[in-house]
């Protein structure tokens, strides 16, 4: 298989479009001094984030009606949850949450 160079040059481009903006906040944020209180609460940030998608991943959405709860993902992410909770092992979650929802596909 051959790659060309203008498929190399997108990839590596993509690459560093991904890479930049990660990286440059820390490069700019290195040698200031944050107070507390903004630390703190950037430490809830991604929190939030995975619990908004969370809840968008449980609920179905349908235009001009309230959201639906999805009963099947509801159903694994109750183990799913408690499996984090009691583990902290994203590992261990992933399987618990995968084999929930395998139980869950096979008697439905």
């Amino acid at each position: 298989m051959q790659i060309s160079i203008y498929s190399l040059l997108v990839i590596l481009g993509c690459g560093l479009v991904t890479w930049l903006p990660r990286v440059i906040p820390f490069l700019l944020v290195r040698k200031v001094h944050i107070p507390q209180i903004i630390t703190d609460f950037l430490s809830y940030i991604p929190l939030c984030i995975l619990t908004a998608l969370l809840v968008q991943s449980l609920t179905l959405y349908q235009k001009d009606t309230w959201p639906i709860m999805h009963t099947e993902y509801i159903l694994a992410a109750i183990p799913t949850i408690i499996s984090a909770i009691v583990t902290r092992n994203l590992m261990w979650v992933v399987i618990v949450g995968m084999a929930a929802m395998a139980l869950i596909r096979s008697l439905i």
